[in-house]
């Protein structure tokens, strides 16, 4: 039941966080624009991909919630991961665009007012980091929502960046500091987007999830007794908290094989955590030199063997 209740509560705390966050961006994309200030512009285009992150992983929350159906028999798991990926891939280009803008500015320098521009990213500085706050408890075990609350963090010490500039323009008058304060932005982008980036291409590429070897999970597997091959082995991650493990298990004849299934199912959950897992038993390979029955050649071929098919 905890589970429900936190489920809603987190709900309407990113719903809150979304509406604060939009105030922002239109506060400071137009004070950018009035104010000629690439740096308010670029935290601006920070917030908004931020905003897209905090709907994205809202959206993703309320996706992953509803149950497997007969068309999606892994129900919406992936959605968030889908969402983090699309949000880190914009996230990246984003922070070219605003690059790019900054170089321009650098050449060509406008003049700005400091004061306003310090005014408007020290409200921004305090509602990220109150959203930020908003969002702490929710970000310990959700990619999607830890992607949210990190860039809030950074949103918050990026605005305080561009409150920083504002003064120094306003006391020195270099409005150099404006794009370089921008370009700064940018690098504190790349370093959010491009981590959580990889980590959602990991998954939907199907890759064997961190921390698990195929083949030490395979050779723990070879040595519990009675078990002497295992071949078509799959590791992957539906998201990062569901793994699960297909493969075929060549026994001897002499075991008896509900057993033997037994033991390789607790090992395997108990050495690597994985508790979802479809494991065929087999007790011979037509041919013994056969790609299909040597491990080191993780092979996708199947072949017609005699099979005890045992799904856990």
């Amino acid at each position: 039941m905890t589970d429900l209740i936190s489920h809603s509560h987190l709900r309407s705390r990113l719903r809150l966080a979304l509406a604060i966050n939009a105030v922002i961006i239109a506060a400071e994309f137009i004070g950018g624009w009035l104010l000629n200030s690439i740096g308010l512009m670029s935290d601006a285009g920070h917030n908004l991909v931020d905003q897209g992150a905090l709907f994205l992983a809202l959206y993703a929350h309320l996706l992953t919630a509803r149950p497997a159906s007969e068309s999606r028999t892994f129900g919406y798991h992936r959605a968030g991961i889908l969402a983090a990926f699309l949000n880190s891939f914009v996230l990246l280009l984003t922070a070219i665009g605003i690059a790019l803008v900054a170089m321009k500015r650098l050449l060509e320098p406008v003049s700005i007012d400091g004061g306003w521009v310090m005014a408007i990213a020290a409200v921004s500085f305090g509602a990220n980091l109150g959203i930020a706050f908003l969002l702490q408890q929710g970000a310990k075990d959700d990619l999607n929502i830890r992607g949210a609350f990190w860039h809030m963090l950074g949103d918050a010490w990026v605005s305080l960046g561009v409150v920083v500039s504002g003064g120094a323009i306003l006391l020195t008058g270099w409005t150099v500091l404006d794009p370089l304060i921008s370009l700064l932005v940018v690098g504190v982008i790349l370093r959010g987007a491009w981590p959580i980036f990889k980590e959602s291409m990991e998954v939907l590429l199907e890759s064997t999830p961190p921390g698990i070897q195929a083949s030490q999970v395979a050779a723990t597997m070879e040595a519990i007794p009675g078990v002497k091959n295992v071949h078509d082995l799959h590791i992957w991650a539906v998201e990062p908290r569901l793994i699960m493990l297909t493969s075929h298990v060549m026994i001897d004849r002499h075991h008896t094989s509900h057993e033997l299934l037994q033991s390789i199912q607790n090992r395997i959950t108990a050495d690597f955590g994985i508790k979802h897992m479809t494991i065929q038993l087999e007790t011979e390979c037509c041919d013994p030199d056969d790609i299909h029955c040597d491990l080191r050649k993780l092979a996708e071929q199947h072949h017609e063997t005699h099979t005890f098919a045992h799904h856990h």
